[in-house]
């Protein structure tokens, strides 16, 4: 049974009718992914949020961090599943699926990730994103403390608090204007002969 055929509830311009800027992106978009993503086509319907939307995730997910791309975009995963966001979870899944190789991480982190194989880093980071998502204020010292025992810096712990907000924030957007996820994330980085690693 297909997903709903629409960008958003709210519908979304004509790509034509964007800025010379805007248009410039999308066509980066569908060269280097090809697609525009229905996040970046439902914010076009107010440019200038999608330009600010695009620099903090630009700076969030792509730039600089002691987080890799992985470690991101399986928050993004995680704080999507306690919010049962359905285009975060279809689309941030697929970036993990990309990212890891293992189609099976992005399944477990989308239904439970308590289920998956993680480091005490990853365990930590997830557990504390879980967290400050579904029952932020009982977030304490002793939190911070056990992302530091497991190696995260001050910056590191910062960049993670940071993220899980602006996912906070992209879920209840995609929820609120009922954003669809391109149909195309489904079928990617899922081998068709994918066979689970050898027990050891």
């Amino acid at each position: 049974m297909p997903q709903p055929d629409y960008v958003s509830a709210l519908g979304a311009p004509d790509a034509g009718t964007l800025d010379p800027d805007l248009q410039e992106v999308f066509q980066k978009c569908v060269e280097k992914l090809g697609l525009v993503p229905n996040v970046l086509a439902a914010y076009s319907l107010r440019p200038n949020k999608l330009r600010n939307f695009m620099a903090m995730y630009n700076e969030l997910m792509l730039a600089p961090s002691g987080l890799s791309k992985l470690e991101r975009e399986m928050v993004a995963v995680v704080v999507s599943s306690a919010n049962r966001c359905y285009y975060c979870l279809v689309a941030h899944g697929q970036a993990v699926r990309a990212l890891s190789g293992d189609p099976q991480l992005g399944e477990m982190l989308v239904m439970n990730y308590r289920v998956a194989p993680l480091d005490a880093r990853q365990r930590a980071m997830l557990d504390f994103a879980w967290k400050l998502t579904r029952t932020p204020h009982e977030v304490v010292q002793e939190d911070r403390k056990r992302l530091k025992d497991v190696g995260l810096s001050s910056e590191d712990i910062f960049d993670l608090a940071d993220t899980v907000g602006f996912f906070n924030m992209s879920n209840r957007m995609a929820i609120g204007t009922d954003m669809i996820p391109n149909p195309e994330y489904h079928g990617m980085n899922r081998p068709a002969a994918f066979q689970p690693p050898e027990k050891k």
